[in-house]
């Protein structure tokens, strides 16, 4: 391994910041990537015992990640913003690659957290065990689904897959 996955994440500022990280990782760890992806974030709802934290439609360009546990998470553990958003936005990529089935993107999860930051890091605890964060991402008593879905595409976001002069 020759990327510092830890200072690496710990140095990304935005979405797109850790996205880089997540395509490194993959890359480091199977060898294959992709180019070209759009992030939306949007209200998927929130319900305490579960909730979506982000989808891909097959074969679109679009992750849409869920805004409510990313708020949630700055209310109530800060320090879980980075890791969370690294497994979500990786177990998405994963999708977008061709990995469709649920619980072979969930070990993958494991397998390239596991490998690139090991096993005590939060990224790497929360793919193995999402449950024990739940209280931390959804609002507790509180149930709700969006009327519509209003998706906020995020700026720059695939920057390293653009070339201006090719």
């Amino acid at each position: 391994m020759n990327t510092d996955f830890p200072s690496f994440l710990e140095n990304s500022k935005t979405l797109a910041d850790i996205f880089e990280v997540v395509k490194a990782a993959v890359v480091e760890t199977t060898g294959r990537s992709r180019a070209g992806l759009m992030l939306g974030l949007a209200d998927l709802g929130n319900h305490p015992q579960g909730f979506f934290g982000a989808f891909h439609p097959i074969g679109a360009n679009i992750i849409v990640m869920n805004k409510t546990p990313l708020e949630r998470i700055r209310e109530t553990q800060p320090e879980l913003y980075k890791p969370y958003a690294f497994l979500i936005l990786l177990h998405e990529y994963l999708h977008t690659l061709g990995y469709i089935g649920e619980g072979e993107v969930r070990r993958r999860c494991c397998e390239i957290t596991e490998s690139v930051y090991g096993k005590k890091h939060l990224a790497f605890q929360i793919a193995t065990d999402t449950s024990r964060f739940i209280p931390n991402l959804t609002y507790p008593n509180i149930s709700w689904q969006p009327n519509n879905l209003d998706i906020e595409l995020v700026e720059d976001f695939d920057r390293s897959s653009v070339c201006y002069i090719c």
